[in-house]
């Protein structure tokens, strides 16, 4: 087993701990173990995918004329919404890119892309890690070699710079906010190597954390019930009005997908291009929502904010946060952590929870910036000054 597989399969196993789904890229499963499919694809074009279109249902009745009146207004509106996907369809799909990763393994992997900028396409991290040779393929043309340009763990960002790309394959314009919860969206990528599919659905959910190295978290994941698998990973979660609201991460069984959100996926790519790669700040500390349990434990009236379990040695937030001092038993319950800490609001903003915590962190601060953190501690409402560091390197 080579470097690459090593690390991929390191990845599918953090993520196997702490999500019920699976990685939507060429890795198969995260859930029970890895499912690469190691036969090799020759890579030649392969037949073109139809055109989304249908003949909108069912044509007639042979009811009453008011009856037929009904039903035909039912038939406009099925119509009405399959062109609008339809139409959405058209105008992004020549942006979005199959891909195909060489790691010196028998045959390729495979994942999705979509055109960032002239000559950039982004994908996961996870799709292109120990990749030796990289092609891309879009509806129009053929395969284009591709370079990595940088890659960025923490969130499973990348980003590839390619030449002649075909004129069809436009930008995608990534959204500046999250879109609202119920939205509808479609998710268009490889799955399983079928090129070009598309699939619906509405945002099921913002503000989820997916696993990362070194017990870390990717922030800011939005969650969606559009079926993706493997092969997906990397292409984009786009709303009906054509903007990129995700890049697709991992997904699985019961309906549940994720995605790199659109802003955060904003802060990382131009670092990438620049610097090849990006600094996400570090408090240096191990967090919990906190519970009733913790409430009760460590008498907070407020059943909100973020518990600090830990403080790390020679971290940021030594000396300015407190950790655990001790446990308790609550409810029958035993272990419950007391006297650390418990963050209500960093910089003015509240944070009612870890992931909205890890959410501020992600899209609006920066390794060295000092922001104000209120906390309560000892029963008592306080502000303490922390200067961020940066994430270390994951191993």
């Amino acid at each position: 087993m080579d470097d690459s597989d090593s690390s991929r399969r390191r990845f599918l196993a953090v993520c196997g701990t702490a999500l019920s789904a699976g990685v939507a890229g060429c890795s198969g499963s995260i859930f029970g173990g890895e499912t690469e499919d190691t036969t090799p694809v020759d890579p030649q074009p392969s037949t073109p995918v139809p055109d989304a279109e249908g003949d909108g249902g069912p044509g007639g009745s042979d009811g009453a004329a008011g009856d037929f009146e009904q039903f035909d207004q039912s038939d406009q509106s099925d119509q009405s919404d399959a062109a609008t996907y339809t139409d959405v369809y058209r105008s992004t799909a020549p942006s979005v890119a199959q891909i195909q990763v060489y790691t010196g393994a028998p045959g390729p992997s495979q994942g999705t892309g979509f055109v960032y900028s002239d000559g950039h396409v982004v994908t996961n991290q996870h799709v292109v890690e120990g990749a030796e040779t990289i092609f891309l393929r879009f509806s129009e043309g053929g395969w284009l070699g591709a370079a990595v340009e940088g890659t960025d763990v923490y969130s499973d960002l990348a980003v590839l710079s390619v030449e002649g790309l075909p004129e069809s394959a436009e930008p995608l314009a990534l959204r500046e906010s999250d879109p609202d919860v119920g939205t509808e969206v479609i998710a268009i990528g490889n799955p399983f190597g079928f090129s070009g599919s598309v699939s619906s659905g509405i945002v099921s959910g913002l503000n989820r954390t997916l696993p990362a190295p070194n017990d870390f978290s990717i922030p800011d994941a939005i969650q969606t019930d559009a079926p993706v698998n493997p092969g997906n990973s990397g292409g984009p979660l786009v709303t009906l009005d054509g903007s990129v609201a995700g890049v697709i991460n991992s997904g699985g069984g019961n309906d549940i997908g994720f995605g790199i959100s659109a802003p955060l996926t904003r802060r990382v790519i131009p670092a990438l291009l620049e610097d090849g790669e990006f600094e996400h700040a570090y408090m240096g500390v191990r967090l919990q929502t906190v519970g009733p349990l913790h409430a009760e434990a460590n008498d907070v009236d407020e059943r909100v904010g973020v518990y600090i379990a830990v403080v790390r040695d020679g971290g940021p937030s030594e000396g300015v946060l407190q950790g655990s001092t001790g446990e308790t038993t609550v409810a029958g319950q035993s272990g419950v952590e007391t006297g650390g800490d418990i963050v209500v609001s960093m910089g003015g903003t509240p944070v009612p929870t870890r992931e909205a915590l890890a959410s501020y962190l992600a899209l609006e601060t920066s390794p060295g910036d000092t922001i104000d953190v209120t906390v309560l501690r000892d029963g008592e409402e306080r502000t303490v000054e922390l200067t961020l560091g940066s994430r270390p390197d994951p191993v």
